[in-house]
C-alpha cells in the first residue's frame, strides 16, 4: 500500500500549538492538526488564511434578496397586474418579507454548499481513520498529520522533525 503520511501524538494544547509553528516554519504545506477541542490561535500557528465561506454566504444572501425583490417586481408589475386599494404595482415595503425570507434561505444554502465544497465533505473515508488511537483525538489527545504528497516530505527527515518537536508514537499511515 502507498503511504499517506506520518502522524504524531501530542499530549497538550500548548505542545501542539508550538509543534504547528515548527512544522509551518519547516515549510510544509500539506498537513493538518487533529484536536479534541478548538485551540485558540492554532489557525495562525498553522499559517492558514481566513476562510472564504463568509464571502460565499454574503453572495448567497445578496442573491436571495435580489431574487425576492425581482420576483415581486415581476409578479406585481407584469405577470398579474392587480390594483388593490390604489397601492402601486411595486413597492419595496411590500416585497420586503419575501426578500427577507429568501435572503435567509439562500444564505443558508450558500453557507452549507460552500462548506461542503471547500472542506471536501463528500469524501466518505480518510486514511487518518485507520490510526489505532484516532478516537482519542476526539477525546483527549492531539495529533499532527503530515501528508506524503507534500513536496518537502521525506520519511526520514519528516520523522526526525516530528521527534524533535516533541511528537510521540509517530506512525506511518497507509493510503
Amino acid at each position: 500500500m502507498a503511504t499517506y503520511g506520518l502522524i504524531a501524538l501530542f499530549e497538550t494544547a500548548p505542545e501542539i500549538y508550538h509543534a504547528a509553528e515548527a512544522v509551518r516554519d519547516a515549510g510544509y504545506k500539506r498537513w493538518d492538526c487533529i484536536t479534541p477541542m478548538p485551540v485558540h490561535g492554532l489557525d495562525g500557528a498553522m499559517g492558514l488564511r481566513r476562510s472564504i465561506v463568509p464571502r460565499i454566504s454574503i453572495a448567497g444572501g445578496i442573491t436571495g434578496f435580489c431574487t425576492g425583490m425581482s420576483m415581486i417586481f415581476y409578479m406585481n408589475g407584469f405577470d398579474y397586474r392587480l390594483v388593490v386599494g390604489g397601492k402601486p404595482f411595486f413597492s419595496p415595503l411590500y416585497a420586503f418579507p419575501v426578500s427577507y425570507e429568501l435572503t435567509i434561505l439562500f444564505t443558508a444554502f450558500a453557507t452549507i454548499g460552500g462548506m461542503f465544497f471547500l472542506n471536501g465533505l463528500t469524501k466518505l473515508y480518510h486514511p487518518v481513520l485507520k490510526h489505532k488511537d484516532i478516537g482519542r483525538g476526539m477525546d483527549d489527545r492531539f495529533f499532527i498529520v503530515i501528508e506524503a504528497r507534500d513536496p518537502r516530505f521525506d520519511a526520514i527527515n519528516t520523522r526526525a522533525l516530528l521527534e524533535n518537536i516533541g511528537g510521540r508514537d509517530i506512525t506511518e499511515l497507509e493510503d
